[in-house]
C-alpha cells in the first residue's frame, strides 16, 4: 500500500470507507518489481456514533549491508485519520469533519490536515466513493504555494458480479514545492527540476482466493502505484506490486 517512508508522502485516506462499516484490521505485504522489496502494512479501520478512525503503517525492508545484501526494515511511515460526525441521522450525514496526521522514521517531514470529507454510496455499501478537501500544514522546510491536499477513494466489492472480487484504491492530488530529478539518478544534478504540485494513485485489486479452501481472511492481489512529481522523481512513474493480504 501507499509505500514507504522513502517513497510515500501520503497512502491516505480509508479504503473501506463507510459511516456504519463494521471494524476492521487487516496485514498486508506486497513485493514491489519497481523498487525491488517488499512493504509490509497493517491498518485498521472502525466506525463508532461519533464517526470512524482509520490508520495505517508502512514497513519497507529496504536497509541493506555494504554487500547489498537486505538487512531488514529501513524505516516505517504511518498515517492516522479521524473523521467527525455528530449528525449522521440528518440530511448532512455524508459530510464529516476530517483531521489527520502522517509522518514516519526516516521521512523528511511530518503534516497535519484539516477538512472535510464527503461520502456517497449504493443502497447495500458495496461500492462507496469519498472526496476529501483538506488543509495541509508543512514543516522542516517544507512549503507550499497552494497548501491544499483533494483526495479520492473508492471501494467496488464483487466487481463484475464476481463475489470475492474488490476494486478499491485512493488518488491524492496537493500543492507542494518539490526538488526532484528527471532520471533516476539522485547523483546526477543536471537533471534538477522544480515542481509545484504532487500526484500519487494506488488502485488495488483484490480476490478473495481463501473462499473457495475455508479460510476467508486470506486474499491475493496486485497493486500500482502511478505517481507525478513524487519521491524525489520528476514525471509520471508507474510501479507495479503482488502481494497477500489477511483480514483478522
Amino acid at each position: 500500500m501507499k509505500k514507504s517512508v522513502f517513497f510515500a508522502a501520503v497512502l491516505t485516506a480509508a479504503l473501506l470507507i463507510c459511516h456504519n462499516a463494521s471494524a476492521q484490521t487487516d496485514i498486508q505485504t506486497f513485493y514491489d518489481f519497481g523498487r525491488k522489496h517488499c512493504t509490509t502494512t497493517i491498518e485498521g479501520f472502525y466506525g463508532d456514533k461519533w464517526g470512524n478512525t482509520f490508520f495505517f503503517v508502512d514497513y519497507d525492508y529496504n536497509a541493506k549491508n555494504s554487500d547489498g545484501v537486505n538487512q531488514g526494515v529501513s524505516g516505517s511511515y504511518c498515517e492516522i485519520e479521524r473523521c467527525l460526525n455528530f449528525w449522521q441521522n440528518t440530511a448532512l450525514a455524508p459530510l464529516s469533519a476530517h483531521v489527520e496526521y502522517k509522518g514516519g522514521v526516516n521521512f523528511g517531514y511530518q503534516n497535519f490536515l484539516f477538512g472535510a470529507d464527503w461520502f456517497l454510496h449504493n443502497k447495500d455499501f458495496t461500492n462507496t466513493f469519498n472526496f476529501k478537501l483538506l488543509y495541509q500544514t508543512f514543516n522542516n522546510g517544507a512549503t507550499s504555494d497552494l497548501p491544499l491536499q483533494f483526495t479520492f477513494v473508492w471501494g467496488m466489492q464483487n466487481l463484475f458480479g464476481l463475489q470475492g472480487l474488490t476494486f478499491k484504491g485512493f488518488l491524492d492530488l496537493w500543492g507542494q514545492n518539490v526538488t526532484n530529478f528527471s532520471e533516476a539518478d539522485p547523483l546526477d544534478s543536471s537533471t534538477i527540476k522544480n515542481d509545484k504540485f504532487v500526484m500519487i494513485t494506488e488502485p488495488q485489486l483484490w480476490y478473495n482466493v481463501g473462499r473457495h479452501f475455508g479460510v476467508e481472511n486470506l486474499h491475493i492481489g496486485t497493486e500500482i502505484e502511478i505517481s507525478l512529481n513524487f519521491a524525489g522523481y520528476h514525471g509520471l512513474h508507474v510501479r507495479p506490486c503482488l502481494g497477500t493480504k489477511w483480514i483478522f
